[in-house]
């Protein structure tokens, strides 16, 4: 599980996105970051995360929040969910698990009693100066993007 903190720098990286633009962290120094990440494209609660950060990404947008997902998945598997379920978020492809396990998102996993290293689902919330304002390490989908819109209107 993820030993960053809140009060920690987070870590920059870059990345693909859907289109293979490479992504930045720092290129968005300055603005507030939502980083979330998520186990795999196109799974019911992937989905569900994706689409509700969707959803209120005016309101994070109007607020001047960049806000990317990243997970294990291909650019091209990036595009195709995107373009399924009309998300109108920054995804980030990270095969190698670079990013993942600097995050300390990429753990062990236990699932109908088997253990595999997988993703966590956890969300970092990152201020305008590169410090984690706020660390959510074990997701649940249900509101969470309304939770994390809520905080930051708090921290700012």
């Amino acid at each position: 599980m993820t030993t960053l903190k809140r009060g920690d720098a987070a870590p920059d990286f870059t990345l693909e996105d859907a289109h293979g633009k490479l992504w930045r962290l720092s290129d968005n120094k300055g603005k507030w970051r939502v980083l979330y990440f998520y186990p795999k494209d196109n799974t019911s609660g992937c989905t569900a995360e994706a689409i509700d950060f969707t959803n209120l990404s005016k309101e994070f947008t109007d607020a001047g929040v960049v806000i990317a997902g990243v997970s294990a998945d291909s650019p091209a598997s990036h595009r195709k969910f995107i373009e399924k379920h009309g998300l109108g978020v920054t995804l980030l492809s990270d095969p190698e698990h670079r990013v993942l396990e600097q995050y300390g998102v990429w753990a062990k996993k236990k699932m109908a009693g088997r253990e595999y290293m997988g993703i966590v689902r956890a969300t970092f919330l990152i201020g305008p100066d590169g410090i984690i304002r706020e660390v959510w390490p074990k997701v649940s989908v249900k509101g969470h993007a309304s939770a994390v819109l809520e905080v930051l209107k708090e921290q700012r």
